[in-house]
């Protein structure tokens, strides 16, 4: 059995799109970047050639958008091992479920002999039952529109550089959001005070993202608010499932999408390899 390795986006999900979409949940990013990749070219994040991969023998792939290192779905510890012997001696890192990036960190640092250590671990959530918050905070959500444009590009950068991902593609990211309506953001006296963002849907799932508040407008329960407005949005246009990311060295946003309703399924480790 062995892997698959493309640069064409099509051809990947040809040979991996039926287990990727089986389990949205669990694949949500693979399914999202590559539907971004497919609809908006090979460069959409970046000047690099993209690189796909799936395995014959498993449900396993990996998915790499030059410069950020690669994403790997749930696989076993022989099929990561595998794939750290094929893919490039100089990738900057990689990331995924823990069981294969552990996996995937040993062999690659055996066959490289470059230092690895971890730089971040996200938990993933998927949305129970929506649980609002109370007392809801002064205000009302309002889908963005091209007139919060300007504002939405420096909250969204100032959002990366805290969750330490500095994205150079900030004002393309807002810009494809803005195309399809998603973004909301909660307004008190007319003036935006925080803002919530949504991926497209991919087989009934939606992905929340970059969930910001400025520093002046927290601790007024914004964030829970919009984020509320926007999964129950999402819902109402007929995703059948909402899920999102955490910082799990934040444990404020965690205790936050819990209170929401939102239900913890797994971790995942985010790995540096050393120049």
């Amino acid at each position: 059995m062995a892997w698959h390795i493309t640069g064409d986006v099509e051809e990947f999900l040809a040979g991996a799109g039926g287990f990727l979409r089986a389990r949205p949940v669990q694949n949500t990013l693979m399914l999202t970047i590559a539907e971004a990749v497919r609809m908006q070219g090979p460069h959409v994040y970046g000047p690099g050639d993209p690189v796909f991969g799936w395995h014959d023998g498993e449900d396993a792939a990996v998915l790499c958008t030059p410069p950020r290192a690669p994403v790997l779905s749930a696989m076993s510890p022989d099929a990561a091992a595998s794939l750290a012997e094929l893919l490039d001696a100089d990738l900057p890192g990689v990331s995924g479920p823990d069981v294969a990036v552990d996996a995937f960190v040993a062999r690659w640092r055996r066959r490289t002999g470059r230092a690895a250590k971890v730089h971040g671990r996200q938990r993933l959530y998927r949305l129970g039952e929506l649980a609002p918050p109370t007392p809801q905070p002064p205000g009302e959500a309002k889908v963005a529109g091209a007139r919060d444009r300007d504002l939405l590009v420096e909250w969204t950068a100032a959002f990366f550089r805290e969750v330490g991902e500095d994205d150079p593609e900030v004002a393309q990211f807002v810009d494809a959001r803005l195309s399809y309506g998603g973004v909301l953001v909660w307004e008190t006296g007319g003036a935006p005070v925080s803002m919530a963002s949504l991926t497209r849907p991919e087989s009934g799932m939606v992905r929340v993202q970059a969930v910001f508040t400025p520093p002046q407008h927290r601790g007024r329960g914004y964030a829970g608010a919009v984020t509320a407005a926007i999964s129950r949005a999402a819902r109402d246009a007929g995703a059948t499932e909402v899920v999102l990311f955490t910082d799990l060295a934040n444990p404020t946003s965690n205790a936050l999408y819990q209170r929401l309703g939102f239900i913890p399924l797994e971790d995942r480790t985010m790995v540096e390899f050393a120049s």
